[in-house]
């Protein structure tokens, strides 16, 4: 049964970029949860639909001259975080208001650009919600490039993006370079959300962030298997459904956030179990 499903080369595609995007959005969504900053990623998604609609709208306007949607889904991303960080230095003391603020920009943004570009296609549907048949061989050195990227970010930086996840303050006392770690990380976030658009849709990649980490908190019992354990599940989530979505013909996206949820409730389940005993 597998054999005939990877036969196809759009579904070794998208295996190949569910994988990569399995190890990369839990990683940088265990720093977003324990920072309890984890609606960025929703407010970074809401921007990043208004790239792909300026994209879309740019290839309909200047056809001879067309972008990759998912390049300016990035581009927008990418300043959408950077927008973030500087909101949350002019309000240190409400540094929250940073992603509504940013959330409402790019919703509004977003919608008028799509009206401008003809509505909603099939192929905005299948950024917004994901599509397996839609991961080109670009798409899949973008995500591969942003894995290398996530990698070296978390490796290089693990003790002191520790330090920042559980006291921000001493952190900086202690000499962390607060600002630029924050800089660099909330790029990692942006890119993150931009590639993995193409497998869950822009809709639902926050729930690939958050979810495997908020299955693994109920079985870790250090901060580096939390890494482990959230890898694992959205890995488990991202294999179980592709293959669930091919056969019965769902959305690959809603599919696999469905099954991430599953596994959710059942870590839940099973600590409670756990804690009785």
């Amino acid at each position: 049964m597998i054999d005939a499903l990877i036969h196809y080369s759009f579904m070794q595609r998208a295996f190949a970029a569910g994988l990569l995007v399995g190890v990369i959005a839990p990683l940088i969504g265990v720093y977003l949860v324990m920072r309890r900053l984890s609606l960025i990623a929703d407010a970074l998604s809401h921007v990043t639909l208004t790239g792909i609609a300026a994209g879309m709208l740019w290839n309909k306007l200047f056809p001879f001259f067309p972008v990759n949607p998912v390049l300016s889904g990035m581009g927008a991303s990418t300043v959408g975080a950077l927008c973030i960080e500087q909101l949350r230095r002019a309000y240190r003391h409400y540094q929250e208001l940073s992603i509504p603020i940013i959330l409402a920009a790019g919703v509004g943004l977003g919608v008028v650009l799509i009206s401008m570009a003809d509505g909603f296609n099939a192929e905005l549907f299948g950024y917004l919600f994901g599509s397996v048949v839609a991961v080109s061989v670009t798409d899949l050195w973008l995500i591969v490039m942003t894995t290398g990227l996530v990698f070296g970010f978390t490796l290089f930086t693990y003790r002191p993006m520790f330090a920042l996840s559980f006291d921000e303050e001493g952190a900086r006392v202690a000499g962390i370079p607060q600002r630029a770690l924050n800089f660099c990380f909330i790029l990692m976030v942006a890119l993150v959300i931009a590639v993995g658009m193409r497998v869950v849709g822009i809709l639902l990649i926050s729930s690939m962030i958050t979810l495997p980490v908020a299955a693994s908190l109920h079985v870790a019992r250090s901060f580096f298997q939390t890494f482990l354990y959230a890898v694992f599940f959205a890995q488990l989530a991202i294999i179980s459904g592709l293959i669930a979505a091919f056969y019965l013909d769902w959305a690959s996206g809603g599919t696999i956030v469905l099954v991430a949820v599953a596994i959710l409730l059942l870590c839940m389940g099973y600590k409670r179990i756990r804690v009785r005993e």
